[in-house]
């Protein structure tokens, strides 16, 4: 099912037309619709990537505000129409504060069933700290993302490790640029590929929306994790409860669960608190437009 506004349809169709031609072994069938009861109906899972983009001259409050409706109206279609175990990944940004809303408007469906994406910050880590050490990504394991999905995101290396040679070394070992690894290597890596090519990332959030699902659905390898903004109520790390934030997961059976006692040192902690410093107010500022 593909729900978009009936003011665009023509695009709609277009996607339509670009999944056809792409001959997907595992597609059956593409229902375009405009309509809620259509789109939502006995959903397994919903991917929610349609949200209002920031415009010039726009407060971060109407922005959020504007986000507020549409998933307030997306989290009552999930709520009506999907079924009780179907699977939330919200993509459409602010993510994890318009996650928050999707599953405060949908109270029947478990919490555990919505997460927002931050693969695709997890992803880049990879591949930065990757480059870095001249192996492919493939051999760089345990990266976390922390937090918002936003500049004050928490990349943090510090339990990642790269295979060099056949052996696991500590990623701060690898590289060996411990400055690098504890700038903005990732939370500026989105405006650069706006920069570079005028448009956001597509094709890297494509592809970390299907590692997203395909982890929920086959699970995270022993011995490793990955990212995914969660409901932070019940964590190990002080992260205040009733925020969607971004911690490492393992992943079985379809649930995830917070990887708990990882050391976390003073750095940390301050990149840690300032993410969730701004998840609160991001929080606190959303709820108020919220009509339940």
């Amino acid at each position: 099912f593909f729900h978009r506004s009936s003011s665009q349809s023509s695009f709609l169709n277009g996607v339509v037309m670009e999944l056809q031609d792409c001959a997907l072994p595992l597609l059956r069938e593409i229902i375009p619709t405009d309509q809620e009861e259509v789109a939502f109906k006995d959903l397994d899972v919903a991917i929610l990537v349609g949200s209002m983009p920031r415009r010039d001259g726009m407060e971060r409050k109407d922005l959020l505000k504007a986000n507020v409706k549409i998933f307030q109206s997306q989290g009552t279609a999930l709520e009506k129409f999907a079924k009780k175990t179907v699977k939330v990944l919200v993509v459409g940004n602010p993510a994890n504060t318009n996650c928050l809303i999707a599953a405060k408007c949908a109270p029947s469906i478990p919490k555990e069933n919505f997460s927002c994406l931050t693969r695709l910050d997890h992803n880049r880590a990879r591949s930065q700290v990757a480059m870095r050490c001249g192996v492919p990504a493939t051999q760089v394991k345990n990266v976390i993302i922390w937090g918002n999905h936003s500049s004050t995101q928490y990349p943090d290396v510090h339990h990642c490790l790269v295979n060099i040679s056949g052996s696991e070394v500590p990623c701060y070992d690898a590289v060996k640029d411990d400055a690098w690894l504890q700038g903005d290597f990732i939370s500026q890596r989105g405006a650069a590929v706006i920069k570079a090519r005028k448009l956001s990332s597509a094709m890297s959030a494509a592809k970390a929306i299907c590692d997203h699902m395909r982890d929920i659905w086959s699970g995270t390898p022993e011995g490793e994790f990955t990212s995914m903004g969660v409901y932070s109520t019940g964590n190990s790390y002080g992260v205040q409860k009733d925020l969607i934030y971004s911690f490492p997961v393992h992943i079985k059976d379809k649930s995830f669960k917070i990887v708990d006692g990882l050391p976390i040192n003073d750095f940390s902690r301050s990149k840690m608190d300032a993410t969730a410093a701004e998840l609160i107010e991001e929080r606190d500022t959303a709820l108020a437009f919220l009509d339940l």
